[in-house]
């Protein structure tokens, strides 16, 4: 059966989604197994008494017990190399106006930073979430996402989540800084 060039190259382009998909870092890193022994570095602090049927995104606090502190830079969509000043055609790919999918992709950068680090996600102890433009719901929706890359670890980090008025950019809707503490 002969088809025509451009459903051939629709047929190409989707084989190539669907294998860029199968060998794409995180879906080789959901394959592998998730090391969810805490980090010998923190210690979790509780209160005596909390009730542990609430459901908490973030720990009360976390005590450094070794260990080097690594202080991230401020995470946003864009991928973490990219051109100063901003461009425009980079900032219109990255920065689309979905709070979600910009957390996401500010979380890819700095989990992608502490493992370059040598750490790892359970290795996070803060997070100061700065959501722009905020709207009801927000905290939640941002919260949810982040909350997605501390999961498999079984780890919570603590957490300030603040609402402001305007960002670096225009379409910029998240900024989050990571402190983490690895070997």
């Amino acid at each position: 059966m002969k088809t025509s060039k451009p459903v051939r190259s629709a047929m190409a382009l989707a084989a190539l989604g669907a294998a860029a998909l199968i060998l794409s870092p995180a879906a080789m890193a959901q394959s592998k197994p998730v090391d969810t022994t805490p980090s010998k570095h923190l210690e979790i602090i509780h209160h005596p008494n909390y009730d542990k049927t609430v459901f908490m995104p973030f720990v009360p606090a976390i005590k450094i017990k070794s260990g080097k502190i690594l202080w991230l830079a401020g995470g946003t969509a864009l991928p973490v190399y990219h051109d100063h000043p901003h461009k425009r055609d980079q900032l219109q790919k990255y920065m689309v106006n979905d709070l979600e999918q910009q957390t996401r992709q500010a979380m890819d950068g700095i989990k992608q930073t502490v493992e370059a680090a040598g750490g790892s996600m359970k290795d996070v102890v803060h997070l100061f979430i700065f959501r722009a433009r905020p709207r009801m719901g927000d905290i939640g929706k941002a919260s949810f996402v982040v909350n997605e890359y501390f999961k498999p670890y079984n780890h919570k980090p603590t957490t300030t989540n603040l609402a402001v008025l305007e960002l670096g950019e225009p379409e910029q809707l998240v900024e989050i800084q990571a402190f983490a503490v690895i070997d």
